[in-house]
């Protein structure tokens, strides 16, 4: 049986160590790995498929990465969530059977994930019929160090398990940024109401505005991504893009215009 065929993508550029931690340890187990990030960072696109065009033509450049010989990369001047897009058309050769997004720098958890780019890659993936994984590292503002291959241990870990879920199936994995040899442990969580930090309106001036991002303080639910990483497991949500919502009477509610 032929290894799966995997695309790694982000939202923090090519040359993002972890994207580099994420490639580097899903090759190591053999898996046929091709990278396509975008050229600079692209934090916050969410699944915005824009891309820079030149005469109708987005630039893909092939780059050799240091350390990760024998591992095929391309920056793409687009978004992640076009990355993504793109290659379940072919644009990296053959569609990939998963596109892993990240490593991130930074958790991705509660309902603050819409905004994310490393998210936004691994729904689009799923909204297009291939599986996606998101997966964070919970850095904090600022860290001592990263740990970025504990990350990448977990996010291949899931691999079987994505595999055997139907097309469409998309997971959003967060991982403590902790030290020793012994991994977290996965938990299945609900997402947060609200994400790992906040950001405020901190001045509106004269033809300008000033941002503050801050750690959020709020509580959470016991089963939430936001409760459990703090906790120090390895919260693991099913997520999935954008879909109807169920509104009793909305028919019937609706106002009747006159007909001419």
């Amino acid at each position: 049986m032929n290894k799966p065929k995997i695309l790694v993508t982000n939202d923090d550029g090519i040359e993002s160590p972890g994207l580099h931690a994420l490639a580097a340890g899903l090759a190591a187990e053999g898996l046929d790995v091709t990278i396509a990030a975008p050229a600079s960072e692209a934090s916050g696109s969410s699944a915005s498929i824009t891309a820079v065009e030149n005469d109708g033509r987005i630039q893909v450049e092939e780059r050799e990465i240091e350390g990760l010989d024998g591992i095929t990369a391309y920056a793409v001047y687009g978004a992640p969530a076009f990355i993504a897009m793109i290659s379940t058309h072919g644009a990296f050769g053959d569609p990939a059977d998963v596109i892993f997004s990240g490593i991130n720098r930074g958790a991705n958890v509660g309902r603050a994930i819409l905004h994310s780019g490393t998210v936004g890659a691994a729904l689009t993936a799923g909204v297009n019929g291939g599986r996606g994984i998101a997966v964070s590292l919970d850095t904090g503002l600022k860290p001592p160090e990263l740990h970025w291959e504990r990350g990448a241990r977990l996010a291949a870990g899931l691999l079987p398990f994505l595999m055997d879920q139907a097309p469409g199936t998309v997971l959003n994995l967060n991982v403590p940024n902790l030290a020793g040899a012994e991994l977290p442990q996965y938990r299945a969580a609900t997402l947060a109401e609200f994400g790992i930090v906040q950001t405020t309106l901190a001045e509106r001036g004269h033809q300008h505005v000033r941002l503050s991002v801050e750690d959020t303080t709020g509580e959470a639910h016991e089963d939430s991504d936001f409760k459990l990483l703090a906790a120090g497991f390895a919260p693991v949500t099913a997520i999935q893009a954008v879909t109807e919502a169920q509104i009793p009477g909305l028919q019937d509610s609706l106002p009747q215009l006159p007909r001419s």
